[in-house]
């Protein structure tokens, strides 16, 4: 496990220089939510209310994401993608894909097919 996640860390910085795999991650989950609060980004992660803060702060810098108020309640700040956002996400997105079909061209489907139960099973 501990070379495993070596390795996606390493994949994310070679795929885009200026995006962390935490980086990665969040910009992915405010795509799926279509935006959030960094509040609900730490408690979704589980991670400590300074360093979603931090990762926000660096993000918002680099102009990947915005804060837009909430229409619901005017005091609440949302975080959403910029275009610039989501056109990083999508490239890094795709190269992601493309490692792991390279990466997995030569299995059986029978060992695709385990792998993959394996991992739904894993992340349950």
């Amino acid at each position: 496990m501990t070379v495993f996640a070596r390795r996606a860390r390493a994949a994310a910085g070679r795929m885009h220089p200026e995006l962390s795999l935490v980086s990665y991650t969040l910009l992915g989950h405010l795509e799926e939510s279509g935006g959030c609060r960094a509040t609900d980004l730490a408690a979704h992660y589980a991670l400590d209310k300074s360093t979603v803060s931090r990762q926000v702060a660096g993000l918002e810098s680099a102009g990947l994401i915005e804060r837009r108020p909430d229409p619901a309640d005017q005091r609440v700040q949302v975080l959403h993608l910029t275009r610039s956002g989501r056109d990083i996400l999508s490239q890094v997105t795709e190269s992601r894909r493309a490692a792991f079909r390279e990466r997995l061209a030569g299995w059986p489907a029978e060992d695709l097919n385990r792998f993959a139960e394996y991992l739904v099973r894993y992340n349950a």
